[in-house]
């Protein structure tokens, strides 16, 4: 299992930057992947951006491709979602998540095992 302590959060005018960062500890085999998640107030949970953590592939919702960048750095067992050109839309609580499974075609909400406890990111018009 991963402990996952997320930082980064807060308030930003529309065109403005982020960048979220969740630190990760504990067994590295339950850290197959990473994500980032949202929800928004009377929305569903989404699926933002996603990263294999040994080779380092990304994936990323359409809503956010070419704004928000997902990386980790393994030395210091963290992961950052930056965040670029924001828009009020963008405006959620933000997750952080981890999962020990290898063979897992999505990255719905449903699969991730391990949560952070979610940092408010506001966008303002």
């Amino acid at each position: 299992q991963v402990q996952l302590v997320e930082s980064g959060g807060g308030l930003v005018q529309a065109g403005g930057s982020l960048r979220l960062s969740c630190a990760a500890s504990g067994r590295t085999f339950d850290r197959y992947a990473m994500g980032w998640f949202r929800q928004a107030p009377g929305k569903e949970r989404e699926f933002v951006a996603g990263i294999r953590w040994t080779a380092g592939s990304t994936y990323y919702a359409d809503s956010v491709k070419g704004r928000f960048t997902i990386s980790r750095d393994s030395a210091k067992s963290t992961m950052y979602l930056q965040m670029n050109n924001v828009k009020p839309e963008d405006t959620a609580v933000y997750y952080c998540a981890s999962r020990g499974q290898r063979f897992v075609a999505t990255w719905g909400p449903e699969t991730f095992s391990s949560w952070g406890q979610g940092t408010q990111v506001t966008v303002s018009s």
